[in-house]
């Protein structure tokens, strides 16, 4: 674990050590009630160090893998000062005080349903923000609540500010969460947009958090946060024990066999599936479907409304088997998933690391199981390289690569069209 600081006239925190508590802090009653309900005791180290920053009022950039409690992180600041500072003028719709900016839209439900179970005890409302879902529902709710946190990915929220449904010159508080991520999608050009929507760096706290420090990324926050005090958690490992991770060496025609027959044995009681692209993912979704798998499909085509039906059937176990593709995959929480399966390698090695932590969550173990062919072997070395270990490679068992029985269902995954957003009016006054 490492500390530093980037031109920061605040103090450097010291090592807080495994031990801090959420109660050690001077947080609100109201959030620590609901730190209680969740069962949070101690902080992670991202957490603890954090907030002894964030909480005097500095900016920060954060270093942190996803998983390391960082939402929590940020969540608590930003409910403390809302709490703590109340507004008693008048206030108007659709002017948000604190705004949390992340590249996915499961990743920003994830936050803004988090911001909710933290708010519980207060008079907080947290609105999320993201394409896939009707524009005009949206708007609704921010012509007909006072909002205070807004959850949004970078495109739908842009949408807002450029229709004027939304003003973000009250904004108090801003997160870039995932940045690096956000850098890779291409997002940033967006993200300039929207935080010179906000007010200045020095009328507003900051908070960056990214998986890595490029350059790119120190540069972003030099010109979006005044001397943000740099946080380093380094994982000790990337990957969890709690994760038995195997790569079978196959030949393309072999890895759907081979999937199939994975599922039907007594391990795959609950899995999740990664592909590259997401027209990998919709074949390969139709094709268990035709083969009588209870089977849904996370992509980027697939509408938002859909998304969500999908992922409480399976957290419910009315499905068995999740398709999905990274972006679809990211800020995913769903606990007993026993397998993760890799059906192509990832492109990317990072993606490896989150693929992975989907299974061996709460304590639980679980399996990862990737696929590794002609095509796509030659990604294995950077990936052990990532993860600081070696992958066990094998043959998988010819049991396993038995010919599936014939299709009997018509498909059912089709490609869908982009939804389409819309325009509203002005804001309403309270």
């Amino acid at each position: 674990m490492q500390v530093t600081e980037e031109k920061s006239t605040a103090e450097t925190p010291p090592d807080p050590g495994p031990q801090i508590k959420f109660h050690d802090f001077d947080l609100p009653d109201s959030l620590l009630k609901a730190v209680d309900d969740l069962g949070f005791e101690f902080c992670t180290p991202i957490q603890a160090l954090s907030l002894k920053v964030t909480l005097e009022g500095h900016d920060v950039t954060g270093k942190a893998q996803t998983g390391t409690g960082k939402t929590a992180a940020f969540l608590a600041t930003i409910i403390n000062d809302l709490v703590k500072n109340p507004i008693k003028e008048e206030r108007y719709v659709g002017e948000p005080r604190a705004l949390v900016i992340a590249p996915t839209r499961e990743l920003v439900m994830q936050i803004a349903k988090d911001a909710d179970a933290l708010c519980k005890y207060t008079y907080l409302k947290t609105v999320s923000l993201v394409g896939g879902i009707d524009y005009q529902k949206q708007l609704r709710v921010l012509e007909n609540e006072i909002v205070d946190i807004v959850a949004a990915t970078p495109g739908r929220l842009l949408d807002f500010v450029r229709n004027r449904n939304i003003d973000l010159g009250m904004v108090e508080l801003l997160v870039l969460d995932e940045a690096d991520r956000m850098l890779d999608m291409g997002f940033i050009p967006q993200v300039r947009q929207v935080v010179a929507a906000t007010p200045k760096k020095d009328c507003r706290q900051t908070m960056l958090f990214s998986a890595t420090f490029t350059d790119d990324i120190l540069t972003l926050a030099e010109r979006w946060a005044v001397d943000p005090v740099r946080i380093e958690v380094e994982a000790q490992q990337l990957t969890t024990d709690n994760v038995d991770q195997k790569v079978y060496l196959v030949t393309t025609e072999e890895k759907y066999p081979l999937l199939y027959n994975l599922i039907h044995s007594d391990e795959g009681e609950r899995v999740i599936v990664f592909t590259n692209r997401r027209d990998q993912a919709r074949r390969l979704a139709d094709n268990l479907h035709r083969n009588e798998v209870s089977v849904g499909l996370l992509s980027g085509e697939i509408s938002q409304p859909k998304r969500v039906k999908t992922l409480e059937a399976f957290k419910n176990d009315d499905i068995q088997v999740l398709v999905a593709t990274d972006v679809a995959g990211r800020g995913l929480h769903i606990d007993d998933i026993t397998h993760v399966v890799n059906f192509n390698l990832p492109e990317d090695a990072e993606d490896y690391v989150h693929r992975i932590g989907r299974t061996g969550r709460a304590g639980a173990t679980g399996t990862s199981v990737s696929f590794a062919c002609e095509d796509d072997s030659f990604l294995l070395p950077e990936i052990e390289e990532t993860i600081g270990m070696k992958l066990p490679c094998e043959h998988p068992p010819k049991e396993l690569l038995g010919k599936p029985p014939a299709f009997t269902r018509a498909s059912k995954f089709k490609p869908e069209g982009k939804g389409k957003g819309g325009k509203g009016g002005g804001r309403k006054k309270y």
